[in-house]
Formats: structure tokens, sequence, C-alpha cells
């Protein structure tokens, strides 16, 4: 039996579509140090998050890989010492969707005070 918090969630039937212009500024407006970058089929949010150690980077990593497991949205990573690079988009929409808005807040969460 698989835990719920290890079960990736079911996109059946939700397909998931590609946000308008005018809705991916609205919504990068309301993330912090968040940036849209690449252009057509690779655009994407991007942000930069900066650790002491690679230990917290790769605990950073570790949680960040449980969130995209569960959402079944799963980021490109670019892994360094003392930070990460944090980049989502939905590939099979073609886009930017509300899922790499819903996961970059979750990822915001992770280091929330």
């Amino acid at each position: 039996m698989t835990s719920s918090m290890f079960k990736p969630k079911e996109w059946k039937g939700q397909p998931r579509r590609a946000l308008s212009a005018t809705e991916v500024v609205a919504s990068l407006a309301r993330l912090d140090g968040w940036k849209l970058t690449g252009d057509g089929a690779n655009v994407a949010i991007e942000k930069t998050f900066t650790f002491a150690n690679y230990f917290e980077t790769i605990a950073f990593v570790n949680a960040l890989a449980m969130i995209a497991h569960r959402e079944d949205h799963h980021p490109d990573l670019s892994v360094h010492y003392d930070r990460c690079v944090v980049r989502f988009n939905t590939h099979d929409a073609g886009g930017i969707s509300s899922s790499d808005f819903d996961c970059a807040t979750q990822a915001d969460a992770l280091l929330a005070h």
C-alpha cells in the first residue's frame, strides 16, 4: 500500500493548458524572486535559491523532489554547492500552466520562516 504522501496527483481528465501572457504576468507578480526565461515552447519560470552549504542545498532538493512527485510535475534543476536553480514549465501544455505557479509557491514555502 502506498502512502498518499508518495502517491502522485492524477491528471487524467484534468488537462493542463498553457496560460496566456496576461495570466503569466499576473501570476508572476505574486511570486518573489521568480523570473520569466526562454521563449516559445521553452518558456519557463525560474528562481535561484541560495544556501550556506551543500548539505542545505541537497536538503532543499530532496524536499522539492517530494513536492514534484506528489504534484506529478517535475522541474529542471541545476544543483551547485550553495545554490539550486529551479525551472518550471509544462511540456505537455507547450508553455507555462497553473501547475508551474502552484509548484513555485510550494518551493518558496519550503524556506518560509
